[in-house]
């Protein structure tokens, strides 16, 4: 093979024209990098890198074709206690890589060498980089950028939403090209999403433990190569057909209004702790990508083992290069950043991180929906309402003081309005508008909303941790039985609750967010941490959905639509009549009112037709409406909640939305 050439130092990764491949990759502190090519048969051939410019490594492979399956090799210290871990005899990922082949193996040639150095050479099972050529056809598709408040998220899983769809032909189920087939494109459209929030699809692996107890990584938050798409959701197995399959399903998503949100990882790798495999960032500067004590050993900000260190010029540019990877090569309308925290932390959390620095000035990264996950399990890691504009921000107040008012009956009004009307506590200063918190009564995290009034605990058995992880604090309620299996009077009880939150969610103000599956009854049997689950406990089950519970979903979403005070995405004015706040007996809510003990009847006049009346209490009870000449809109039964002589004779644990006539 023709010797490198010296090549540039930007971009990084390998980078394909019409004369060959110019590869280039960060490390401060290695002596010796080598581009590493292997032949079908396997055969390596070691080159080292001979250009250096600055902390950038980099060479030109002339007549260097797409599809070479290449890795690399760092030379440097080896000093555990001061966090360096060079080890040639390791293969190493391109940071980033656009496509991996392989899996990543429990195996100890992967393991070896954290205390001392390893000489069992790692080629043979680790995955190898390949290089994909960039051509694509968008065939004019832009980003569709609609408004924040015109937004609504549907969070799913790739292989999830569709594994179980009966009217999805069977090669093609559980995959990218699933998305778009037009009875997911129907079903999307028919229940007003806006939005489609992916589970993570950049290449992960599983970790060792999973892989031993005979379980997977279902999830996606064990991050391999973050700028390569996961060819396990692909139809296709050859090396780059992922990623345009992918492409193709971004764009048919886009003729139907339907963004793209990516779930991505930038918190942590799959090399997990100090006995994990030795992948890439460890082997290439360890002490560069990751946070460490003083003893060289991880700071593990975020339970997985490790924490990446995003605070040099170079891993910001690395980070930065990534996103601007997906919105530009894969159109991608934006990104929900899991344990987001990590990424602001110098190591203290704060606004004016470096990484967000570069994401606020970059123009393609600032103009995308960009929401945080905004918790950690680091010193000060909840940052709720902390992140800088245009940050959104999963609002977890949300879910626990919703499902507390309608499921336990102990939240004060004041609270339950606070929530409802944005969140202002938190969200309410530096010019953020209410839009900025993603309201959501559920996410993959959790249990699904049919767990959530059918269990009082969590069920994780079958995760093989014993029912040890998971949260014990579900704030759920299963209406007087542990289980699915219930009697009918039971049943009646928790559709009334099911109701009731997800009306409160859908018309409340803010983004809202909805859990694929809620909308149609789906349950994983009480498991709320169901990561490892990759069957038919996660997959939805089309053939056993609630098309009623779907219908009322979707209607509730059409009514959203004609309600100006949740479309203009601002704090609520009383100079635009946005929205009054009435007792049980109609009349406006008093300084006394709010400030009495626990009371369960509230009304909430939006725009000054929409009236969502609340009975939180578990009796039934009388709520006089204000004035005028009410009806229960669709989707609420109008026979069973039509008003006499203004009193709405309501169930308990039940809301009813009226309009005016």
């Amino acid at each position: 093979m023709t010797a490198l050439e010296p090549g540039r130092p930007e971009p990084a990764g390998a980078q394909v024209d019409q004369h060959g491949i110019n590869f280039s990759v960060f490390s401060a502190h290695a002596t010796n990098i080598e581009l590493c090519v292997f032949d079908d048969d396997g055969n390596e051939q070691r080159l080292p890198l001979p250009g250096r410019t600055g902390n950038w490594w980099h060479g030109f492979l002339p007549d260097g074709k797409p599809g070479l399956r290449y890795g690399f090799r760092a030379s440097g210290p080896f000093e555990p206690h001061n966090g360096h871990r060079f080890n040639p005899h390791k293969l190493l990922l391109d940071p980033c890589a656009r496509a991996v082949e392989g899996d990543v193996p429990d195996d100890p040639l992967l393991h070896g060498g954290w205390d001392q150095p390893d000489e069992q050479d790692s080629a043979a099972v680790a995955p190898k980089s390949v290089v994909v050529a960039p051509e694509y056809d968008w065939e004019g598709d832009a980003p569709l950028r609609t408004p924040w408040g015109q937004t609504v998220i549907y969070e799913a899983h790739v292989r999830g939403l569709t594994k179980c769809h009966p009217e999805i032909p069977e090669a093609l189920r559980g995959t990218y090209a699933a998305l778009a087939h037009p009875v997911m494109i129907k079903h999307l459209t028919d229940l007003g999403i806006t939005a489609l929030e992916l589970l993570p699809i950049q290449h992960f692996a599983d970790e060792p433990r999973l892989q031993r107890e005979g379980l997977s990584n279902y999830w996606g938050y064990n991050p391999l190569a973050l700028y390569a798409v996961e060819p396990r959701y692909a139809s296709r197995p050859e090396p780059g057909a992922a990623i345009n399959e992918f492409r193709d399903a971004v764009k048919t998503l886009h003729k139907h209004g339907i963004e793209v949100i990516l779930d991505i990882v930038f918190n942590h790798t799959a090399e997990i702790d100090l006995t994990g495999p030795t992948l890439s960032l460890r082997g290439l500067d360890n002490k560069s990508y990751y946070w460490l004590h003083d003893n060289g050993d991880y700071d593990n900000m975020t339970g997985c083992g490790n924490a990446i260190r995003l605070l040099d010029q170079e891993t910001v540019a690395w980070a930065i290069g990534c996103m601007r990877y997906w919105l530009e090569e894969c159109h991608v309308d934006g990104f929900r950043f899991d344990l987001a925290p990590i990424m602001g932390r110098t190591p203290a959390f704060s606004r004016e991180a470096p990484l967000f620095k570069a994401m606020l000035a970059d123009p393609a990264i600032s103009q995308c929906k960009l929401i945080a996950e905004p918790w950690d399990i680091g010193l000060g890691g909840y940052q709720l309402g902390n992140f800088p504009a245009p940050f959104a921000e999963w609002n977890d107040r949300f879910r626990d003081d919703v499902r507390r008012f309608w499921l336990q009956g102990h939240l004060p009004l004041g609270q339950f309005a606070t929530r409802f009307s944005g969140s202002q506590d938190y969200f309410g200063h530096d010019g953020r508008q209410p839009i900025a918190a993603i309201n959501m009564l559920t996410a993959h995290d959790g249990f699904t909303l049919q767990d959530t009034v059918s269990f009082n605990h969590k069920h994780n058995q079958s995760n093989g941790e014993h029912n040890r992880d998971g949260t014990s604090e579900n704030h759920s309620n299963n209406h007087g039985h542990e289980g699915l299996d219930a009697d009918e009077a039971v049943k009646t009880r928790r559709r009334r609750s099911q109701r009731a939150l997800l009306t409160t969610l859908l018309l409340a103000h803010g983004t809202p967010m909805l859990l694929a599956g809620d909308e149609q009854g789906q349950s994983q049997q009480g498991n709320n941490n169901a990561y490892c689950q990759d069957n038919e406990l996660t997959w939805l089950n089309w053939a056993d959905a609630d098309t009623s519970l779907t219908d009322f979903t979707a209607a509730l979403l059409r009514l959203r639509r004609q309600i100006p005070a949740l479309q203009h995405g601002e704090w609520w004015q009383d100079n635009r009549n946005d929205v009054q706040w009435l007792n049980g007996e109609g009349q406006p809510m008093t300084v006394q009112r709010w400030e009495r003990g626990p009371q369960q009847r509230l009304q909430i006049l939006l725009s000054g037709k929409w009236l969502l009346a609340i009975n939180a209490s578990e009796r039934n009870d009388d709520i006089a409406l204000p004035p005028g000449a009410w009806e229960a809109v669709d989707p609420f039964n109008q026979d069973e909640n039509r008003p006499e002589h203004g009193l709405w004779h309501a169930p308990a644990r039940a809301l009813c939305v009226f309009a005016r006539e």
